[in-house]
Order: structure tokens, then C-alpha cells, then sequence
């Protein structure tokens, strides 16, 4: 992978060097903070996480599981009380709740990790350590007939450092 890498002091000037880059038609974009800011959330323009389908997904499994463990038990072991049903879905509720609780969330920490990919086991191309102690970073996924454009874009706004990176 080929690209940009820049290093920036002040926010402002990185989060109008990322809009710019975009409106010049470079998607593949990574910004490097010391902590987290709204104003590149908006400036990057990432879609929407998959992670709540998976959240969705797992507390629908975790409540049909709930509400069949309940009732296979009471089948397999019925207390026959008075005539009444041996299977009722009212009590089985909380044991519904509680296992969709346990799965949605599980699955929820799951799809976080896979869609970050953490762990990951090899350092990321781009990074530099001052970027966590202060200063912001911005890479970018750029072709070598393209990366002179992506530069000039990044200097303009004010880098401290532009390199080519491979």
C-alpha cells in the first residue's frame, strides 16, 4: 500500500486538509489523533457501523433461546400444578430478557473487534509515535501518479512533515 503520510500540529488545519482531500477524490483516508474529535467524524463522512445488525441479530437469537430453554425444561421435567398449562410464556419472559441481554451483548463485543480488527498483529502503515503525544497524522491511500496531488493538498494546510510512504 502506497500513500501520503502527514503530520500536523493544529486540528483545524488537519480537519481542512481531510475535507479538502475529499473533495479532490481521495476515499481511503486515516487520521491519526491523540484523542478522539468529533470534527474528524464529520470530516471523514464514514458510513454507518454494522455492529448494531449484529447486536440485532444476537439478542433475537438470545430470546428465541431464552423462551425454547425455558419450555424444553418444562417439558422434559413437567410440575403439573392445578390443571394449569405446563408451558406459559409469562414466567419464561425473564429468562428471555436475561438471555438476550447475554447475547446481544456478546455479539455486540464481537462485531466490534472483527470490524476494527483487533487485534491486529502488525503495525499499522502510516503511524507514527508523536501521534500520540500531541501532533495529528493523516495518511493517504494514493497512487504514485496521484501522491504529488495528495501532498500538495496536505502542505498546503499547513504540515509540519510530508513523506511518501510504502
Amino acid at each position: 500500500m502506497q500513500g501520503v503520510l502527514a503530520a500536523f500540529r493544529e486540528i483545524d488545519s488537519t480537519v481542512h486538509a481531510v475535507e479538502e482531500l475529499r473533495r479532490e477524490k481521495f476515499t481511503d483516508i486515516t487520521v491519526y489523533t491523540p484523542t478522539p474529535r468529533h470534527e474528524f467524524e464529520d470530516a471523514l463522512q464514514s458510513p454507518e457501523s454494522p455492529v448494531r445488525r449484529f447486536t440485532l441479530a444476537g439478542g433475537l437469537l438470545g430470546v428465541t433461546f431464552g423462551y425454547w430453554i425455558a419450555i424444553w425444561v418444562s417439558e422434559y421435567w413437567p410440575l403439573v400444578v392445578g390443571g394449569k398449562a405446563i408451558a406459559s410464556w409469562i414466567p419464561y419472559t425473564i429468562i428471555g430478557f436475561e438471555v438476550m441481554v447475554l447475547v446481544g451483548g456478546l455479539s455486540t463485543v464481537f462485531a466490534m473487534f472483527a470490524n476494527s480488527r483487533i487485534p491486529r498483529l502488525t503495525m499499522t502503515v502510516g503511524y507514527d509515535p508523536r501521534f500520540s503525544h500531541g501532533d495529528y497524522g493523516v495518511w493517504v491511500v494514493a497512487d504514485p501518479d496521484r501522491a504529488p496531488a495528495a501532498a500538495e493538498v496536505l502542505r498546503k494546510h499547513g504540515a509540519l512533515e510530508v513523506r511518501n510512504e510504502r
